[in-house]
């Protein structure tokens, strides 16, 4: 803000307190005692200047050393190895003598023993008579550079980045002794003013204090009149603040679930846990298929089986296995094993809930459109487009008038809703549909096609065991992570589950 009468009007009483005082210091502290005022407000005043571009906040982190409760006493009766050689400067005595005469401690005497014997200052003779040399006579004359530490310590602010040679090896000493000194880290802050900030502190900034909320009071009596207030600025920099929010692919999640909705379908939902009747043998996927195989599938260790459904249904998904029972098919002529279909997997697909919803419709209830959106898990390698845990959106439509052309029909729409105006669909197989179709979608990017998985219309072997009569069953289940990476700016489809706070604050919402 250039205009300084403009800047002035929109001070705070905490800035207009502060803002003078930094013609005579940039220092806080010195801010803080000339003030009056608490550590809190003068750095909030200063703040809010630095927000208006006043000034610069700048931090100096130093490590300084401080006095400990033996050091303290160290300054008043000297260090515990100066009193011993003082004991014994005129003349030898007995090493019990010298801790009579002392009142050192037992640890004290040893202590100073160990350390006039490293700087050659006593000797120390039969019954342990101690007498002071000459190296121990130049130690009293000139003190020790502990004692010179401790008492420039005691005077002033000593910075450990500063100490002279002598010192560090001082500071090192005493550190080794217990409570003698101590370095504490110490954070004081500094102020460096812009050109306006210059010419703000120069400036006559008026009352201190100016009215900050109009009250009805003040209406009432009118003795708002003649008063300054304070301006407001609406463009200056605030806090940001980080609202809760859902976890951006539930959001998208929520959205794909409407789409489906407002067309008309119903939702399916399940649980994660499936016997492989459901997750295989119900959709006619042979029990040989390599898909089984625990490459593909995760298979459930404890309970290791399920059970299986109602004996009539499970005969007659046997008998279409075995024999294709009467839906016109062979079946896949082999022996079909009732343990093998208890086993429990991850579901690898929703479509076992279509499976499981076939079986509950009534002829009735026909035309019928259901919908799933949810979890699945594969034994995949993990890579920037393959996860172990994924999610699918399943449909079917069941209704004797469906076609293929209202497959790709539905298709279109949801991805026209979820933002891909086109759409590849490519012949494919799975062994529970015919015609049968692979969904691709093209990432801008990567510039390669995605595939996002299968749609078909279910063959008769799924259909007529389970509902009961041979109808046309409209079926996808298209993965939905890839769906969404377009839209987030994501390029590698880990990145949709890393749980990673600063980007689900920062991603940008769900909104087609």
């Amino acid at each position: 803000m250039n205009d300084i009468k403009d800047l002035i009007k929109t001070l705070h009483p905490l800035e207009r307190r502060v803002a003078p005082l930094l013609r005579q210091t940039a220092i806080f502290s010195e801010l803080v005692k000339k003030s009056r005022l608490k550590d809190v407000e003068v750095m909030r005043a200063l703040q809010w200047m630095q927000n208006k571009q006043v000034l610069k906040i700048k931090e100096d982190v130093k490590e300084v050393l401080v006095l400990g409760e033996n050091g303290k006493k160290a300054l008043k009766t000297g260090l515990p190895e100066l009193v011993f050689l003082n004991s014994i400067k005129h003349k030898a005595k007995l090493l019990d003598k010298i801790r009579e005469e002392t009142k050192l401690s037992k640890e004290e005497i040893n202590a100073c023993i160990g350390l006039l014997k490293g700087k050659a200052s006593i000797h120390i003779g039969k019954g342990l008579v101690v007498s002071i040399n000459d190296n121990g006579r130049k130690l009293l004359q000139r003190g020790s550079f502990e004692e010179k530490l401790l008492k420039k310590i005691s005077g002033k602010e000593v910075d450990v980045s500063k100490l002279k040679d002598e010192e560090k090896f001082a500071f090192e000493n005493l550190k080794k002794r217990k409570d003698m000194i101590k370095p504490v880290i110490k954070k004081e802050w500094f102020v460096i003013l812009t050109n306006t900030g210059k010419k703000l502190v120069t400036s006559n900034l008026g009352p201190e204090k100016t009215i900050e909320q109009l009250t009805p009071a003040m209406l009432k009596t009118g003795s708002w009149k003649n008063k300054e207030f304070r301006a407001y600025d609406v463009k200056i920099n605030v806090p940001r603040i980080i609202r809760g929010k859902k976890h951006f692919v539930n959001q998208a999640i929520e959205y794909a679930k409407r789409i489906w909705l407002d067309m008309g379908f119903k939702e399916m939902t399940g649980t994660l846990v499936q016997t492989s009747f459901w997750n295989f043998d119900a959709l006619f996927t042979a029990q040989d298929h390599p898909v089984r195989d625990l490459q593909d599938t995760f298979f459930i260790k404890n309970p290791a089986r399920g059970r299986l459904p109602d004996k009539k249904l499970v005969e007659t998904v046997k008998q279409t296995h075995e024999t294709g029972w009467t839906t016109g098919s062979t079946g896949w002529k082999y022996k079909w094993d009732e343990e093998e279909a208890k086993k429990n997997v991850l579901r690898t697909h929703t479509t076992c809930l279509s499976a499981q919803t076939l079986t509950k419709l009534k002829k009735e209830e026909l035309p019928a459109k259901f919908f799933a959106l949810g979890r699945c898990f594969r034994n995949e390698t993990i890579d920037w487009s393959h996860l172990a845990e994924f999610n699918q959106t399943e449909g079917i439509v069941v209704d004797k008038n469906a076609n293929f052309r209202h497959l790709l029909g539905y298709l279109k729409q949801f991805f026209k809703k979820m933002g891909y105006e086109k759409a590849r669909f490519r012949p494919g197989y799975f062994p529970y549909t015919e015609f049968s179709i692979e969904i691709d979608i093209f990432h801008p990017v990567k510039k390669e096609w995605i595939e996002l998985g299968g749609a078909g219309i279910f063959r008769p072997e799924v259909v007529k065991p389970l509902l009961g009569i041979d109808v046309p069953v409209l079926a996808w289940g298209p993965g939905f992570d890839r769906i969404i990476m377009e839209f987030f700016n994501i390029n590698d489809i880990r990145e949709l589950y890393k749980n990673d706070l600063k980007q689900v604050r920062k991603i940008k919402e769900w909104m087609r």
